[in-house]
Order: C-alpha cells, then structure tokens, then sequence
C-alpha cells in the first residue's frame, strides 16, 4: 500500500498513469441548489 500498488493514488502519481483512483477530469459538481422562498 504504497508507491508501489497501482490501484492507490500514491502509486498511479508514482508510476504515471491514470484510472478511477486518479481521473485526469475532476468531476463536476452540480450547481449549487438555491433555496426557494418559503410559501405562506
């Protein structure tokens, strides 16, 4: 569990490559739900 296991990101940034621990997208964030006014 280190630089040299390939499925923990410490080891993908060691050896260089790239999966689902280490995308090279960010993921994108929903846009932020803005509250409604409340009904009365």
């Amino acid at each position: 569990m280190g630089k040299g296991d390939t499925r923990t990101r410490r080891g993908k940034i060691y050896n260089g490559s790239y999966g689902k621990t280490r995308p090279h997208k960010l993921a994108k964030k929903k846009p932020a739900h803005s509250p409604t006014p409340a009904k009365r």
